[in-house]
């Protein structure tokens, strides 16, 4: 297992981080899972074995039960190195202020967090989503206190747009609070939208990127196939949309191309798909998850595999995505001008 710096902080967290929402079933995580304590702890010792040090959750991941099952499992004892993440944003509760990112709810849900956690300290705390009523300069400073308080080491964002980063990370350092270390966001073969901005901004300002549904809620698992209906037991048979499929003749073009790779390989489609990611340069860590064994030792050995060259080209020809303004236009005119954070996103047009 590889380690790598997690933005500028000086963690470590390996390239591959144990995501838990198949813990617990409640309410709509059903969909995605509905697994126990004692298979919890079955997977995530086998992950532990693997070298992964990264157990990423949420609060609202089964209403709080998931939190309950990982701190249960761990009982109140992690292994040595081992690193917790959670994140607060979406309701739990009922309340005017049982949701988003003020002073007030986020103290108390990660005073919650901890206490199902069963821990004193919480490694990564990210806020899951934009709150657009909110002062960030509020959520910023609730942040600093949690780690001034030592109930929190780090902080991250998740699903954040270009704007929203800059303006907090401005936030942060105008007022000499924590920056974020990293952002949490969705990108896969699939969905490339981050290359037109979060991964630059990650480059350019140092930050971590955890990659959560690499495989598009299991879409480039290799088992969803052109013109097959969904095979049971997945989360699109059970009901889930995420992500969005805009060009579905697309996606199965990348489902080929993935299984193809995979053969002439030995390997699996979701072993492909989570290789091309680790091989990313501004990407720090893919989030694997399961509903099987089966599943998470199969996600875990995609560390192993190194794509090559060729292999990557490949999978960009059926997976690039079109370069939107105002890129087409510093592509046409400022090419002699890029610098490393824009070839994040101009790099695989420039060698097509």
């Amino acid at each position: 297992m590889e380690y790598r710096l997690l933005g500028r902080s000086g963690l470590k967290i390996s390239t591959l981080t144990m995501g838990t929402m198949t813990f617990g079933g409640v309410g709509w995580a059903k969909m995605v899972g509905d697994l126990g304590v004692s298979e919890a702890k079955k997977m995530m010792d086998m992950c532990i074995d693997a070298g992964v040090n990264l157990i990423d959750t949420a609060n609202v991941y089964s209403s709080g039960e998931c939190e309950n099952i990982i701190g249960e499992a761990l009982a109140g004892k992690r292994p040595q190195g081992v690193l917790l993440a959670t994140k607060a944003r979406f309701g739990m509760g009922d309340g005017p202020n049982d949701r988003g990112l003020s002073r007030y709810h986020l103290i108390r849900e990660c005073e919650a967090s901890l206490k199902r956690l069963k821990t004193d300290v919480i490694d990564l705390y990210q806020v899951h989503e934009w709150d657009g009523q909110t002062p960030l300069e509020e959520t910023m400073e609730a942040l600093d206190t949690l780690i001034k308080q030592g109930k929190v080491r780090y902080v991250g964002c998740s699903n954040y747009s270009g704007w929203h980063i800059m303006k907090a990370l401005g936030i942060a350092n105008e007022h000499r609070y924590q920056r974020f270390v990293s952002q949490q966001i969705h990108y896969t073969l699939e969905s490339r939208d981050a290359e037109y901005e979060l991964l630059p901004i990650s480059i350019d300002q140092g930050l971590g990127v955890l990659v959560w549904s690499p495989l598009a809620g299991g879409l480039l698992s290799g088992k969803h196939r052109r013109n097959q209906a969904a095979p049971e037991g997945t989360r699109q048979f059970a009901g889930w949309t995420e992500p969005p499929i805009r060009d579905e003749n697309r996606l199965w073009n990348i489902v080929e191309t993935l299984v193809a790779i995979g053969e002439e390989r030995g390997f699996s489609a979701a072993q492909v798909a989570l290789a091309w990611l680790i091989g990313r340069k501004a990407v720090t860590s893919v989030i694997i998850g399961g509903r099987t064994e089966a599943q998470f030792r199969d996600n875990i050995a995609a560390a192993d595999l190194k794509l090559a060259d060729d292999e990557r080209k490949r999978l960009d020809a059926v997976s690039l995505p079109p370069v939107l303004y105002p890129y087409w236009h510093q592509l046409n005119t400022a090419s002699d001008r890029l610098g490393e954070a824009d070839l994040e996103l101009f790099g695989p047009h420039l060698q097509q």
